[in-house]
């Protein structure tokens, strides 16, 4: 009998799991496509391509939808069962609310356990290749992403500058400069044009470029004397309308996923991002260490010129002038040489400090992104604690108030694991600490939801909220007299 009744709770909680989830891995997708959306625009990418670089994005969303996915789902179904007097059933044959929650509380230990080697293993390997791709796509298909006012050198042979580029796909140019790369035993050649267009070319690994009312400019005597040159202006020609090809075939048919980038701590497991903490630590110390000795230094030389000072021109050899005993300009010197001194002191330390800055925050990253493979895997049962609970209380199941309660619970979350992320970066908190927060704040909140739920808490009944507070609403209300003494 208990069998059959785990797997309808297990079946009735599976339901709404698949839909949201899918739901939210939608949501998430959209977010980065809305993010990465520059990067896809005119650069030439099959729609197979996009498909795949969006696979590899959204496989690292997973570790953040999966927790809430558990929390709405648990919602959603104990209101259902709540709301369709299923849980009054179970309680009046004997079973409590705690055995109807083990089936789903080991569902959801297998999945936080799943979702640890899954951002362990898999999703490293996924950061790799999306992080690699978006490296590729932004150095192979610069073709058509010129941008207005800069150089750009990463076509083969040739350094181009257009000042405005327009039209509805950005084929309209104008302010031309093309230049030739060339070595002293090659001609030189630069074009320089008012206005321009790109135009589709027979051949797709080339680029086509009309140009209109321009100037090429060519020096014809590459490997010669320099007494020929100057005999000899270079040759200048005019011209209507020009048709330039430039072949780019070379970065056309790169590898859009060759993996370059592989130093990144986003795709090491959590065993190696241990030797990358230690690695950052020791630098870190190391250079604290330095930092330290060349500002007690500097400290130690301001502070020894404003109690003393050598009088190298007319005192004995290492005798001291004390500075209330000097007057005039002298003192006045002394003075402004303490505060320039002071003034050295302040932009060093500053400085320092902006040097600083950079290594605990990539330290504070790591250590943050190695405890996230874990953190939040016990995010999963905390949130499943919650929604629950909350579920059972509420009795209310659907996609209106569950959904609602969800993402306050999630938005919560989500504000205490940034706000506490941006502390550990400025050096203000443990990044360890930091990591795990969110779970310390939600896990005692989890546990009381679920002894209220245990308890029968009428925690949601608006009608004991009233009577609790109608002796304070009395004094504010006036009594109305009957109508028959009006």
């Amino acid at each position: 009998m208990l069998k059959i009744l785990d797997r309808y709770i297990i079946k009735t909680f599976f339901g709404p799991f698949f839909f949201i989830f899918s739901v939210l891995f939608f949501i998430f997708i959209v977010n980065i496509i809305w993010i990465q959306l520059g990067q896809f625009m005119g650069k030439g990418l099959s729609y197979w391509q996009i498909m795949k670089l969006l696979f590899y994005l959204g496989v690292s969303v997973i570790s953040m939808v999966l927790p809430l996915t558990i929390l709405l789902a648990s919602i959603m179904s104990f209101g259902e069962f709540g709301e369709r007097y299923e849980l009054a059933a179970m309680k009046a044959a004997g079973i409590s609310l705690t055995r109807v929650m083990m089936p789903l509380l080991g569902v959801t230990v297998v999945l936080s356990i799943m979702l640890y080697f899954f951002s362990n293993n898999i999703i490293p390997d996924f950061q790799r290749k999306a992080k690699n791709m978006l490296f590729n796509i932004a150095q192979t298909k610069p073709a058509l992403n010129f941008t207005p006012g800069q150089f750009i050198d990463q076509i083969p042979g040739n350094m181009v500058k257009f000042d405005k580029i327009y039209g509805k796909n950005d084929e309209n140019i104008e302010g031309v400069f093309v230049h030739k790369k060339a070595s002293s035993y090659e001609n030189q050649q630069t074009v320089i044009a008012q206005k321009g267009v790109f135009a589709p070319a027979e051949n797709t690994n080339y680029l086509k470029l009309k140009l209109f009312n321009g100037f090429v400019y060519e020096d014809n005597f590459a490997g010669k004397g320099e007494n020929i040159r100057l005999k000899q202006p270079d040759q200048v020609i005019k011209f209507d309308t020009l048709t330039l090809h430039f072949d780019v075939s070379e970065i056309i048919n790169k590898a859009i996923e060759e993996e370059k980038i592989t130093d990144d701590y986003r795709f090491q497991t959590f065993h190696e991002l241990n030797t990358t903490i230690d690695k950052t630590k020791k630098d870190n110390q190391k250079f604290f260490t330095n930092v330290s000795s060349d500002v007690l230094g500097q400290t130690n030389s301001v502070v020894s010129y404003m109690d003393t000072k050598q009088n190298s021109a007319k005192a004995k050899p290492k005798q001291i002038i004390k500075l209330d005993t000097v007057k005039g300009d002298k003192k006045l010197e002394i003075i402004n040489n303490a505060y320039n001194r002071l003034d050295n002191l302040k932009s060093t330390l500053e400085g320092k400090n902006n040097e600083i800055d950079p290594g605990i925050k990539y330290y504070s990253k790591v250590v943050i992104y190695q405890q996230r493979i874990v953190t939040y895997s016990f995010t999963c049962i905390i949130f499943f604690l919650i929604g629950a609970s909350l579920g059972s209380i509420i009795r209310k199941g659907g996609m209106g108030l569950p959904v609602v309660i969800a993402i306050v619970i999630f938005i919560i979350f989500y504000v205490i694991n940034v706000g506490f992320e941006n502390m550990a970066w400025s050096g203000k908190i443990n990044p360890y600490l930091a990591a795990w927060v969110p779970n310390l704040v939600l896990f005692p909140f989890g546990v009381w939801m679920t002894y209220k739920a245990l308890t029968d808490s009428q925690l949601f009944d608006a009608e004991k909220y009233k009577a609790a507070f109608k002796p304070v609403i009395k004094l504010f209300v006036k009594n109305e007299e009957h109508k028959r003494y009006q």
